[in-house]
């Protein structure tokens, strides 16, 4: 038995042995015009998902639907603020921050891995990945050689690198290329601060070939390209949007680094549904010229928490929904949709003779859930932490906070009703005179002032409670700090004298809050509710959605996961809550609205519509 066992300890190291040399093999390459794997022409067909944005339980199943559709190679942007939330303090272990377990997937599943780790992404993600800890600094500049800047940028990339190293094609992993920054021609001109960032990730051992990602127009890419890195388009639909490119920065290979089978949804629009004949015209375009290209998105996910972003186009401020569905192939509860079958077709025509995509996935069930009677549980009012003092009003990040809620509170000297104007308003908020409701304000319609009604009360109280939303993630409004950017004035006289608090509504301040018990008439209240799940039933590992129509505006909380925000402005009316995030036995949800004091019931369905 012994010797047995020996033997096949022996041929168990053997096979790793062999298992490791074949691993090793494979090169990666950029020839004058094609990749080159193996020293042979590669045609990257990627698709792209944000390991962030999905449950860690389900990325295998994201990355095998892609396989099954026809790609051989997954894209993934890595968020810097996700993975550093406050400085100096990093997370690459826990629950969807162990990027190192996703890369492991990506090669268990026998696909190739694109990597798009910023400094920053863009991504309709909150401040494009920045992390908004470096607005603490009143003059901070972004995406140049700052020094402060570059220090926490140069930081990240070290610590970074040390998690990506292992998965290099280099050393037998899937990662074949890195971009560095991303769109930096829609921003900027600075040359030197994008060398600088490809020089960091070579001193930190980073040896793949690298690429940049612009708009296929001649200012983008002179701005943005890099001699001797791959030139990424987005997207690359014609001859003649790659024809510009290889005479921009000849000597490298480009491909469409974002084909786009949909796009992004912001809060009061409807939902975005480009039309599939242009995405399959194109996708057919590449295919018969063979150029390598990434579909982005492949699937979406969910913006939990406070990570959406928000554009500042013509419109002015415009955030983005939770969901970040964006009307992909996958959608964002990871399911196909008839467009995922048409590419499915398209791609597999194009197979050699005699091979076949691999089956597709099954999908995570669903379940629906009755209504869950919420009743009032408590408020913001009477979960207040201690003030800080302040002559005016600062920025959240003046006050060290990053998302949430910050209140600020004074007293009415002079001046006691009229036009209070706050300059500006960063970015909702719900104003109140001695405690009572007097209206809102919203960025997002240019309201920033309101009239204050006439009181008898000798020394009124004004209180603003203000909203973060996300932040410009895109263009030249970067620096988007949030709260009362600059001052409050009533009939223009600037208001001194401020009580501020913090409230982050984080993890731990959920956990912490204490009941009323008392009648609540005051906005701003807590509702919460129970609904119960049995492995009996049949009812766990499946996914749902939370419908919070009845409500008007605010958070949702599933067990202490915070599954984003919801507005009555839609289009979004139902929040992602996956089966993970679920539990036997009793599950609790928390409901905070800035309006509604009437409870009401919520359900969940299977679909995000």
């Amino acid at each position: 038995m012994r010797i047995i066992v020996k033997l096949m300890i022996v041929i168990m190291f053997v096979l790793s042995l062999s298992a490791s040399a074949q691993r090793a093999k494979h090169t990666f390459t950029l020839g004058t015009s094609d990749f080159m794997l193996d020293n042979l022409p590669f045609q990257i067909i990627s698709g792209e998902m944000h390991p962030a944005r999905i449950p860690a339980e389900y990325w295998r199943q994201r990355i095998r639907m892609a396989k099954a559709m026809g790609c051989n190679t997954i894209s993934a942007y890595l968020f810097w603020n996700y993975h550093e939330s406050e400085e100096g303090v990093y997370d690459f272990t826990t629950g969807n921050h162990n990027i190192a377990e996703f890369f492991k997937i990506v090669q268990e599943e026998e696909m190739w891995l694109i990597l798009r780790p910023g400094p920053y992404v863009c991504a309709e993600w909150e401040l494009g990945g920045i992390p908004p800890y470096l607005l603490r600094i009143p003059d901070i500049k972004l995406r140049c050689m700052d020094p402060r800047y570059m220090a926490a940028a140069e930081r990240y990339i070290g610590k970074l690198a040390a998690e990506i190293k292992p998965f290099l094609i280099t050393k037998g992993g899937p990662l074949l290329m890195l971009q560095i920054e991303n769109e930096y021609g829609s921003f900027g001109n600075d040359r030197n601060y994008l060398n600088r960032l490809k020089e960091v990730w070579k001193d930190n051992g980073i040896d793949v070939p690298t690429f940049t990602g612009d708009g296929p127009t001649k200012y983008m890419l002179e701005a943005g390209s890099l001699p001797g890195s791959a030139v990424g388009l987005d997207s690359g639909s014609s001859l003649a949007d790659f024809g510009l490119a290889n005479k921009i920065n000849p000597g490298v290979p480009v491909f469409s680094s974002e084909t786009y089978p949909g796009w992004l949804t912001h809060w009061g629009e409807k939902w975005a549904k480009p039309d599939s004949s242009e995405l399959l015209n194109e996708v057919k375009f590449l295919m018969d010229n063979k150029k390598s290209f990434n579909f982005y998105v492949i699937h979406g996910g969910t913006n939990f928490g406070y990570t959406a972003g928000a554009n500042s186009g013509g419109k002015g401020y415009e955030p983005d929904v939770t969901s970040y569905d964006y009307d992909a192939p996958i959608n964002e509860q990871g399911q196909v949709t008839p467009k995922y079958m048409a590419l499915r077709k398209l791609l597999g025509s194009y197979l050699p003779k005699g091979k076949k995509l691999i089956p597709i996935p099954d999908p995570i069930p669903t379940i629906e859930l009755t209504s869950t009677y919420m009743q009032p549980f408590t408020t913001v009012w009477d979960n207040l932490p201690q003030p800080v003092i302040s002559v005016q009003p600062k920025t959240f990040e003046g006050y060290g906070q990053d998302y949430g809620f910050i209140l600020y509170k004074t007293q009415l000297l002079g001046h006691k009703s009229g036009k209070l104007v706050v300059t500006d308003i960063h970015d909702y908020a719900t104003v109140f005179l001695n405690g009572v409701y007097i209206g809102k304000l919203d960025r997002r319609e240019g309201l920033n002032s309101i009239d204050l009604p006439e009181t008898v009360v000798e020394s009124p109280v004004l209180e603003i409670f203000v909203e973060a939303m996300g932040r410009i993630n895109f263009a030249q409004n970067l620096i988007d700090r949030k709260g009362i950017t600059d001052r409050v004035t009533l009939n223009g006289m600037t208001l001194m004298n401020w009580q501020v608090y913090n409230l982050p509504m984080d993890r731990q301040f959920i956990y912490d809050l204490r009941s009323s018990g008392k009648t609540l008439k005051k906005p701003g209240v807590f509702f919460k509710g129970n609904f119960m799940l049995s492995r009996a039933g049949g009812n766990l590992g499946s996914d749902t959605y939370i419908d919070v129509s009845a409500y008007t505006k605010g958070i949702v909380w599933v067990n202490g996961h915070n599954l984003g925000r919801f507005w009555n402005i839609g289009p979004q009316k139902r929040l992602f809550c996956p089966s993970p995030w679920l539990k036997e036995g009793i599950n609790e949800i928390i409901v905070f609205d800035l309006h509604q004091t009437e409870a009401k019931p919520v359900f969940g369905f299977k679909t995000l519509n």
